[in-house]
């Protein structure tokens, strides 16, 4: 059987419950996910965020340079939080 290929992300309209699910799969679960959508805050669709809280999922949407600000302020208070980063 072919392995799975995590789907690649360019930018924010690549964003889907598919390349969010590695997300649901870390070990230990996640709090909360920051992502960073490039130069500007981009809306996620509501069905996407939606389901990761149900997985228990914060997520937390912000221009990148923000989100890695936020990253590093929630790692610093010991939360159990990851990044997915589209590049400004």
């Amino acid at each position: 059987s072919t392995p799975a290929v995590s789907p690649q992300v360019g930018s924010h309209r690549d964003i889907s419950l598919e390349s969010l699910s590695l997300f649901r799969l870390l070990e230990p679960q996640i709090e909360i996910l920051v992502l960073g959508t490039g130069d500007r805050v981009e809306r996620l669709h509501p069905a996407m965020v939606k389901q990761m809280r149900e997985c228990g999922i914060a997520v937390e949407v912000q221009d990148t340079a923000n989100a890695c600000a936020t990253f590093n302020f929630l790692m610093n208070e010991r939360r159990v939080v990851a990044a997915g980063l589209i590049p400004p």
